[in-house]
């Protein structure tokens, strides 16, 4: 899949057709998961696979390299505002695909550029599960503390570019709108927040405040033993989202089923 953001850069990522229980008829279409995968992650990493693979037994998933990523053109700016284009431009791509009912699945930095993306009035289905989101400004753990070395030196920057392979933007001449100023603006939109108690990038806390500023519409999910983001998603975990994002949009008959198995990652 190749797609164009509204500022002239070009993405690229991936398709994954939906492995449902049975075959859609004649004017049914599944749910359709748009993924926006963290900042050392791309498409075509086994994490990313994995989930892609997991979730495809719910509906169509969809993934698109970040700009500075993978296949994609243009640099990043690691969750800033250039991100949020490439979500949109992801959830734009799906509609006029023809999905229906779109699902944003965002995973640290693309969580929080997923937070911060608008919901199109014109669509009331459209759902959002998040994973924890990236907010710049941080440094309350020594992973974050290294993540912003990588991003505000000269020397992490060219360490980032070479062993990563991120091609990195200019840092951000002003801080944009942080998840935690933003999230309660959701709803009415069905929000899912989950957060590994074993995420060694962002406390507990962090996460508290976070769901606390979402309000009682969110649905909040402390996992017991998770990581952070893609590498700490296991199959259980994505048959929760997928079945959460399936009871918050209405039951879909195409991906009704008692438990998802692990699928071999889309692309091998």
């Amino acid at each position: 899949m190749t797609v164009g953001t509204s500022d002239g850069v070009r993405l690229h990522g991936i398709v994954v057709p939906a492995d449902l229980p049975r075959p859609p008829t004649a004017g049914e279409r599944p749910m359709t998961f748009v993924l926006a995968h963290g900042f050392t992650n791309s498409t075509s990493r086994a994490p990313f696979l994995r989930l892609a693979g997991y979730l495809r037994r719910f509906g169509e998933v969809r993934g698109l390299d970040f700009r500075g990523h993978g296949r994609s053109g243009g640099a990043s700016g690691v969750g800033g505002d250039p991100e949020l284009l490439d979500v949109d431009a992801a959830v734009r791509a799906a509609r006029e695909d023809g999905a229906t009912t779109v699902v944003t699945v965002g995973l640290s930095m693309g969580g929080g550029a997923a937070l911060r993306q608008q919901k199109d009035p014109a669509a009331p289905h459209h759902s959002q599960a998040r994973g924890g989101p990236l907010q710049r400004g941080r440094r309350d753990t020594l992973p974050m503390r290294r993540v912003h070395w990588l991003l505000e030196t000269t020397v992490g920057r060219r360490l980032g570019s070479r062993v990563l392979g991120v091609r990195l933007a200019p840092p951000w001449p002003s801080n944009p709108p942080a998840p935690v100023e933003l999230v309660s603006r959701i709803a009415p939109t069905p929000l899912l927040l989950v957060h590994g108690d074993r995420d060694t990038y962002f406390p507990l806390e962090h996460f508290r405040t976070l769901a606390q500023a979402a309000g009682p519409a969110a649905e909040v999910w402390v996992v017991p033993g998770m990581g952070h983001a893609e590498n700490g998603m296991t199959g259980p975990l994505a048959e929760r989202i997928g079945r959460w994002a399936r009871d918050a949009v209405g039951r879909d008959p195409l991906c009704e089923h008692d438990r998802v198995t692990p699928a071999a990652s889309p692309g091998r």
